[in-house]
């Protein structure tokens, strides 16, 4: 183990001899690993710009001297752990030097590790065995017993910061370091609340069905991972009090990562006061850091302009694209299941890729659910017509966020044709504060002058950033690249399968 210290500490050297400053990007292993397959993508050296400039030899130090902490013992070296994991990769050149910020939340990540590790028979985190009571039953057996609350004697960890700063990477690593026989989950948080409202659909002859679905949830995962926790829905935010009063009590240990802080989840919402509970229960059960880099690794890599085509008459383009993709199958008009019966129409589909206007997919009363359906059948979105967002078209805004956030956490490839780039399509999407600093109109100002279509919407305004720097991700060369190595392992994985069944 010292010998990987000293290989990091020589990387510092190599890498302030040469005066070289790089960003950091690490190709989405994640989607690969969920498939149990030992894959590792080679690192991306990414752009450099003076803007992004860091010191490397005092993050190359820092990062020394924090491995270093951990494998002499001031940690549980000996059990490994993002920290470790974080310097070997940077050591065997899967990742291209750091970040000092994101070297504060490993070491809060590596704490977590640690406490866990060193914890992990008191919080009961390799001891599942399946119960032969089901949901319902043991939510009445827990009547007659009346047992007390147990919660973990570890706290979770709540990450927020800006778009593209390595959250999800990050928590990623750490979560892959675990024991695989461990209770845990790894989830995004919009899939994880349908799948809350499905079981709630599933149990609602009892009295008390939220807690039958906490009580599943905690005995399939006592360590919960959850990946862009943003409340937008009222329906959500009222149940997630209870819920997560529940799953606390049950012994769940959060990992949550988010691009606001607990104090401003769900501003601006309907009924917020029932919501606050919520913050307070987050905050006690939960360490909150933030992530303080203002760099976007998202927006680092090289771009690519051949599937973003701006200009809505370029329609003729995106179809003759898509027939490239679809080859020799012949597309045609089909059905894809989605949660509770419910069916989604995709007009054109063929070989993975599904063809849409936008109207058809974000003007209509469709979901996170619909769009999770969607990529769960087809790996490629042809999307025509993408508008400028404004006060008129809201709604389809906040549509056009979820779609996207499915399609990024399925690692989807898009296509479209778009009225104007990422940062265009949400120019007049403002948060109030930016609103207050717009100049006000004054007398020498005609109201011809304003911006009639101008929308000032907290949640939406917050939430454009992530949805602009994905955007430019999704449309990065790298991504494209990532996208076609995960499609060429698939039939390796669907011939593993069929050679089982035999």
């Amino acid at each position: 183990m010292r010998i990987l210290a000293r290989a990091i500490r020589q990387l510092g050297s190599n890498v302030r001899h040469k005066g070289e400053n790089h960003g950091i990007y690490l190709v989405g292993r994640r989607h690969l690993l969920e498939r149990g397959l030992n894959y590792t993508c080679p690192a991306i050296q990414n752009a450099r710009t003076d803007r992004f400039s860091r010191p490397s030899f005092m993050i190359s130090r820092a990062l020394s001297v924090d491995s270093m902490q951990t494998l002499d013992g001031e940690g549980n070296g000996d059990e490994g752990g993002p920290l470790v994991e974080y310097g070997r990769r940077i050591a065997a050149g899967e990742l291209l030097d750091g970040d000092l910020c994101q070297l504060g939340t490993l070491r809060e990540l590596q704490r977590l590790y640690d406490q866990l590790v060193e914890k992990a028979n008191e919080c009961q985190l390799d001891r599942y065995a399946a119960s032969e009571k089901t949901g319902r039953s043991r939510w009445l057996w827990s009547r007659f017993l009346a047992p007390q609350s147990s919660y973990s004697p570890v706290k979770g960890l709540y990450l927020y910061g800006g778009v593209g700063t390595g959250k999800t990477m990050l928590m990623d690593l750490f979560y892959y370091q675990l024991p695989c026989t461990w209770r845990k989950k790894r989830i995004h948080f919009h899939d994880f609340m349908l799948n809350v409202h499905s079981r709630l659909q599933r149990h609602r002859g009892v009295s008390d069905p939220l807690e039958v679905v906490a009580g599943e949830i905690s005995d399939e995962a006592i360590l919960l991972c959850l990946d862009e926790f943003m409340v937008t829905d009222v329906a959500d935010a009222l149940i997630l009090n209870r819920l997560f009063g529940q799953l606390f009590s049950n012994g769940v240990v959060l990992v949550a990562t988010s691009n606001r802080a607990p104090d401003n989840l769900y501003e601006g919402g309907l009924q917020r006061d029932l919501f606050l509970p919520f913050i307070a229960t987050v905050k006690e059960r939960c360490i909150v850091h933030e992530i303080g880099s203002s760099v976007d690794y998202r927006k680092m890599t090289s771009g690519e302009q051949g599937f973003y085509l701006i200009g809505l008459d370029l329609s003729g383009v995106l179809k003759s694209t898509f027939q490239k993709l679809v080859g020799d199958h012949k597309a045609f008009a089909q059905e894809v299941e989605v949660v509770m019966g419910r069916k989604l129409q995709v007009p054109l589909g063929a070989n993975g890729c599904a063809y849409f206007r936008f109207e058809d997919l974000c003007d209509r009363p469709l979901g996170a659910a619909d769009y999770f359906g969607l990529f769960k059948k087809f790996h490629t979105l042809a999307l025509d017509g993408i508008p400028i967002f404004g006060l008129h078209n809201r709604t389809a805004a906040y549509r056009f966020v979820t779609l996207i956030d499915v399609m990024y956490e399925n690692k989807g490839r898009l296509l479209c044709t778009a009225e104007g780039s990422p940062f265009e399509l949400f120019e007049r999407i403002v948060t109030v504060s930016d609103a207050k600093q717009i100049a006000p109109r004054t007398s020498s100002r005609s109201r011809k002058n304003d911006d009639l279509d101008l929308c000032v919407d907290n949640e939406l305004g917050f939430a454009k950033d992530r949805t602009i720097s994905r955007l430019t991700e999704i449309n990065s060369k790298e991504y494209q690249e990532q996208h076609a190595a995960v499609l060429a392992v698939k039939p390796l994985e669907q011939a593993a399968a069929a050679g089982k069944a035999m």
